[in-house]
C-alpha cells in the first residue's frame, strides 16, 4: 500500500493468500449509474452474490487523493455519492489534484484491477464503439484498456445506446478475447442477443480460467471479455429499447453532450419510457454478472 494506491485490509489478506477476490466499479453503484436508493440495492446483491461464490468484493474508487481499491465501510458511502467519473486517463491527474470523491468507469477499474494483482472484475455492461463513430470517432476508452490489461472482465456485453456491430468489431481489432457465457450470441445490455454470433463459448469458470492461463503463457496480454446475457426473466422489449435508445441519443447529440456524458442521458430517457423497469433490469444483470465472476475468480484461485 502506497500514497497512491490503497489496498483495502480484506482485500490485501486474500489477495497474500492466493483467494479470490473480484474487483467492481463505482460509477455504477453511484447516482450517476443507477438513482438513489437502487445504487444502494445493487451494491448489496453483487456483494452478496460475490461472498455467495466464495470471492472477495474489492469496490475501487479515488478518494482524497488516492486511488483505493477494496473501499471499506466509509468509503463505499463516500463512493455512493460520487459526481467525478473517472477514465483510465483520469486517474494520475485525479490523484495529483488530491481529487476528494471519483468514481471508476470500466476503463479505470481495470487499470486498478490489474495494478493491484486483481484478475476478474465485474460489471454492468462496457462501453465501446458510439452510434455514428465514424462521423463523431466517439469510442469509449474501455475497449483500449480491455486490451491492455490482462484481466477478465465479465459483462451483459455492450451499454443498449453503443453501436454493437462496431464494438465487436473493434474489439477484434484490438486482439480482446472474447467468451460467451453460456451462448454463441453477444449480448447487448437489456436484451439477450445483440445480433451477432460468438466464435467462443464457456460452460464454466475453470474454462475461463485455463483460457487466462494460456493467455499469459503464449504472451498474449490482453485482458478477456466474458460476455454474460441478462436473466431471462428481467429482458426487456429490444425493439422498444432500440426505439428510447435511438430518440435519447440523437437528443444528447443535439445538445452537445458526447462520451461518458451520454450514460446518463440515455438511462434517464429510459428510466422514463419505461416507468423504470430498466432500474430493476440493471441490478438483475450486475448482480448475475457478480456470481459468473466469483465463479472464475474462484476457479483462478483453485489453480494457484
Amino acid at each position: 500500500m502506497t500514497d497512491i494506491l490503497h489496498i483495502g485490509s480484506e482485500v490485501a489478506d486474500a489477495l497474500a493468500a492466493g483467494d479470490a477476490v473480484v474487483a467492481l466499479e463505482s460509477t455504477i453503484f453511484s447516482t450517476l449509474g443507477l438513482p438513489e436508493p437502487a445504487n444502494r440495492a445493487c451494491f448489496q446483491r453483487v456483494v452478496a452474490a460475490l461472498r455467495r461464490g466464495g470471492a472477495v468484493p474489492a469496490l475501487c474508487g479515488v478518494l482524497d487523493g488516492a486511488a483505493i481499491v477494496g473501499a471499506d465501510t466509509a468509503q463505499v458511502e463516500r463512493l455512493f455519492e460520487g459526481s467525478a467519473k473517472l477514465a483510465a486517463r483520469d486517474l494520475s491527474s485525479a490523484v495529483a489534484a488530491k481529487l476528494q470523491v471519483g468514481v471508476t468507469t470500466v476503463s479505470a477499474t481495470a487499470t486498478l484491477a490489474a495494478a493491484a494483482g486483481i484478475e476478474v472484475f465485474a460489471t454492468g455492461g462496457i462501453g465501446g464503439v458510439h452510434r455514428g463513430a465514424e462521423h463523431s470517432g466517439d469510442v469509449s476508452a474501455d475497449l483500449e484498456a480491455l486490451a491492455r490489461q490482462p484481466v477478465v472482465v465479465v459483462s451483459a456485453g455492450v451499454k443498449a445506446f453503443l453501436d454493437v456491430a462496431l464494438t465487436v468489431e473493434r474489439l477484434e481489432t484490438l486482439g480482446v478475447t472474447v467468451l460467451g457465457w453460456r451462448t454463441d450470441r453477444f449480448p447487448a445490455f437489456y436484451v439477450r442477443d445483440g445480433g451477432l454470433g460468438l466464435s467462443h463459448t464457456v460452460d464454466d469458470g475453470n474454462q475461463v480460467a485455463e483460457a487466462l492461463r494460456a493467455a499469459s503463457v503464449l504472451g498474449h496480454r490482453s485482458g478477456i471479455l466474458v460476455v454474460n446475457p441478462i436473466p431471462g426473466d428481467a429482458e426487456l422489449d429490444r425493439a422498444m429499447i432500440d426505439e428510447v435508445v435511438s430518440k435519447a441519443d440523437d437528443d444528447a447529440r443535439r445538445a452537445g453532450m458526447s462520451g461518458a456524458d451520454v450514460t446518463p442521458a440515455v438511462l434517464a430517457a429510459l428510466v422514463e419510457a419505461t416507468d423504470s423497469a430498466v432500474v430493476p433490469a440493471n441490478i438483475a444483470l450486475a448482480e448475475s454478472n457478480a456470481a459468473v465472476a466469483a465463479e472464475i475468480a474462484a476457479a483462478l484461485a483453485q489453480q494457484r
